[in-house]
C-alpha cells in the first residue's frame, strides 16, 4: 500500500557530480530548491554507494538550509542500497525513482515503507500499453522521457533492440489521460517546451542539464519554475 503523501512533481530537479561542472552538487541543490524546485533526484552512474550515501546527506542539508525538508522530496536514483543505508545514518531521504531494470516497485515499498515515495520509468518502447496495464499500487508517479535526446542521458529513450525513441507531445497527453498516478516528463527539455508540456496535461517536468549544467543555476532554475506555474 503505497502512502498518502502531498508529493509535488511539478519542478523535479536531477543531479549528480558528473552533472554540475565541478560545482559542489550540494550547492547546486540548494539554488534549485530556493528558486521553486520541488522534488530532487541524486543520480550517477559514477558515483561509489559510499560516495552516493554522502551525496544524500549533503542535498539533506542543502534542503534543510533553506526550511524545505518537509516540502522537497529527495529521492536516489536506481539505488534501493543507499536510500536504506542513508536512512540509517538519519539521513531524510524519502524514496527511490527505479527503472524497468532495477529492483521492483513492490521490494523498494516493501523495504522503505507505506510514507516512502517509489517512481518508476515508463517503458521507452509501448509505453501507453505499458501504462495501460502495469499495476500502479506500489507506484507514485511514473517518469517518461525523452522529449528531446539529451547528452545527460545518453541511454535514455533506447529500447530493448538498440532503437532510440522520444516522446511526442501527442503521446504525453494520451499517457496522462490513462495514467492512474501523476507523470512527470523530461530528457532535453528547456522553458521553450513547457508550455507544450503543460497544455498536455502532465504533472511536472523533470531537468538534468537545464539547471546542474548552466552557467547561472539560480537564474536557469527560477526562470523554469517560475513559467510552469504561470502556465
Amino acid at each position: 500500500m503505497k502512502r498518502e503523501n502531498s508529493l509535488d512533481i511539478s519542478s523535479y530537479f536531477i543531479v549528480g557530480p558528473e552533472n554540475t561542472k565541478g560545482r559542489p552538487v550540494a550547492d547546486i541543490v540548494r539554488l534549485a530548491v530556493e528558486q521553486g524546485f520541488t522534488c530532487v533526484q541524486i543520480r550517477s552512474k559514477i558515483a561509489s554507494a559510499r560516495e552516493l550515501i554522502k551525496l544524500c546527506g549533503e542535498a539533506a542539508e542543502a534542503i534543510a538550509a533553506v526550511g524545505k525538508s518537509d516540502s522537497v522530496t529527495l529521492l536516489v536514483n536506481d539505488r534501493l542500497d543507499v536510500a536504506l543505508a542513508a536512512r540509517s545514518r538519519g539521513i531524510k531521504v524519502d524514496g527511490v525513482h527505479v527503472g524497468q531494470q532495477d529492483v521492483p516497485p513492490d521490494v523498494c515499498r516493501r523495504f522503505l515503507g507505506a510514507d516512502a515515495v517509489v517512481g518508476l520509468s515508463a517503458r521507452t518502447n509501448e509505453l501507453l500499453d505499458f501504462v495501460r496495464h502495469f499495476d500502479t499500487r506500489d507506484i507514485d508517479y511514473f517518469g517518461a522521457g525523452p522529449l528531446h535526446p539529451t547528452a545527460s542521458k545518453p541511454d535514455a529513450g533506447v529500447a530493448l533492440d538498440g532503437s532510440r525513441h522520444t516522446r511526442t507531445i501527442a503521446e504525453l497527453t494520451e499517457l496522462h489521460r490513462l495514467s492512474p498516478v501523476p507523470v512527470v516528463v523530461g530528457g532535453g527539455v528547456t522553458a521553450a517546451d513547457l508550455p507544450a508540456l503543460k497544455a498536455a496535461g502532465v504533472d511536472g517536468f523533470f531537468v538534468i542539464s537545464a539547471v546542474a549544467g548552466a552557467d547561472n543555476p539560480a537564474a536557469a532554475a527560477r526562470e523554469l519554475t517560475a513559467l510552469w506555474k504561470s502556465l
